[in-house]
């Protein structure tokens, strides 16, 4: 497999596969990458953390009020809505076998870039409207 800068991955994002290249070079500017180990918690749910974070590498185990739900792998993002509403985590993160490798970008930051860059606030809408679409499809009892 060949190698891949963080600005192609993070272009490859269905978050961000719409935003131009300068919005995705300002995003790496205010932004961080890190690691956790196996088992460890990346978020924790109900927890003031917040800011954006993209799986770079590893998978990405979820859970809500204590049910599992789809890991989540390279190219997946979470707390786009903790990014918006600055309200608690909906979810527990935790790093699979391999550990989870994550780019992440502060609410303040992300909030900055929305000011400035109205296309990044257009992907996060339409993501946004996507998770609310999937939502809608799936069972009550799968939820």
């Amino acid at each position: 497999m060949a190698y891949e800068t963080l600005p192609q991955m993070l272009s490859k994002v269905s978050l961000l596969s719409d935003v131009p290249p300068k919005v995705i070079a300002d995003l790496i500017a205010v932004g961080s990458t890190f690691t956790t180990p196996p088992g460890g918690e990346a978020v924790t749910q109900g927890s003031s953390s917040a800011g954006l974070q993209v799986v770079l590498e590893g998978t990405a185990l979820v859970e809500v009020s204590g049910s599992s739900r789809p890991s989540m792998g390279p190219g997946s993002y979470f707390g786009e809505i903790s990014v918006i509403d600055g309200q608690g985590r909906s979810a527990t993160i935790k790093a699979g076998e391999e550990g989870l490798k994550t780019f992440a970008i502060s609410p303040l930051n992300f909030s900055e870039l929305i000011d400035k860059h109205p296309s990044l606030a257009k992907a996060l809408l339409k993501a946004l409207c996507a998770r609310i679409r999937s939502l809608e499809q799936t069972p009550v009892d799968q939820l």
